[in-house]
């Protein structure tokens, strides 16, 4: 038994997820097209290529259930999701988006078995390391969209919003330093 199963794989993308849709929802539209720096994606299509970051696990997992990943045309997907990064999209579109393929990616793991996520699959000839288990592979899913919400935290702060998590947390604050005032008065 492990501490950190499908469901809790499901649960904590969810979670994630969510953190970022907020995200999407606190920048402004116009602040779409805001790039960071040269050579560097929009806010649109960052909250893209996060939308569809799940698609490759989704494919070798869930789809082809590949025991290696020897033989896989990498060119070729990597042209075919890029396209797929590269098509305009609204502020809307790309929130129902993340939804939509981050609720299909956690329906995914919600289902699947312990001894799946133990598999290893060997990678590609001359590829570091040279095998991964499935739960590794399935976990960086998440660990990759966490590196780029970071990114877009610093950006909202670049564009004058303060993150949500962070007026979460100031907002807990202030209702806990309430509650003590009035505790001891």
């Amino acid at each position: 038994m492990t501490y950190y199963g499908a469901k809790e794989l499901a649960e904590w993308f969810r979670t994630v997820r969510n953190n970022t849709i907020r995200v999407a929802e606190d920048i402004p539209e116009d602040k779409y097209s805001f790039k960071a720096a040269p050579d560097t994606r929009t806010v649109e299509k960052l909250l893209t290529h996060i939308a569809l970051g799940s698609r490759f696990a989704y494919l070798i997992h869930g789809v082809e259930r590949r025991t290696t990943l020897e033989g896989f045309n990498f060119p070729a997907w990597m042209q075919q999701i890029g396209a797929e990064e590269a098509k305009p999209r609204p502020k809307a579109e790309v929130i129902a988006l993340l939804r939509e393929e981050g609720e299909k990616w956690a329906t995914f793991l919600e289902g699947v078995p312990e001894a799946f996520l133990g598999q290893v699959l060997p990678m590609p000839a001359g590829a570091t390391p040279p095998a991964r288990s499935r739960f590794d592979m399935i976990l960086s899913v998440k660990e990759h969209e966490m590196h780029h919400r970071g990114q877009l935290m610093l950006i909202e702060r670049m564009i004058g919003i303060v993150p949500h998590i962070t007026r979460d947390m100031q907002a807990r604050i202030a209702q806990a330093q309430q509650q003590q005032t009035q505790a001891t008065s």
